[in-house]
């Protein structure tokens, strides 16, 4: 017997809720923006604590993109 696509389960929390309004809505708004390539990371709670800007994590990771090539331009000893 053939199968078709499965239906979703939806519970009642998956429901839509009446105070929605989607009318001023535009579709794909953002699809050239990621598929230019726009890379979104989900940080920790513990780290988004300390580093409460994108600007603050790319800083941080600037520095330490600069410790890692220092270390690896290093001859061993």
């Amino acid at each position: 017997m053939k199968k078709g696509p499965k239906k979703a389960t939806t519970s009642p929390d998956d429901e839509m809720r009446d105070h929605y309004d989607f009318r001023g809505g535009v579709r794909g708004k953002h699809a050239a923006q990621f598929a230019a390539g726009t890379n979104v990371v989900r940080l920790d709670d513990d780290v988004a604590e300390v580093f409460h800007t994108p600007e603050s994590v790319n800083a941080a990771l600037r520095v330490l993109a600069q410790l890692v090539k220092a270390q690896a331009h290093k001859v061993p000893a």
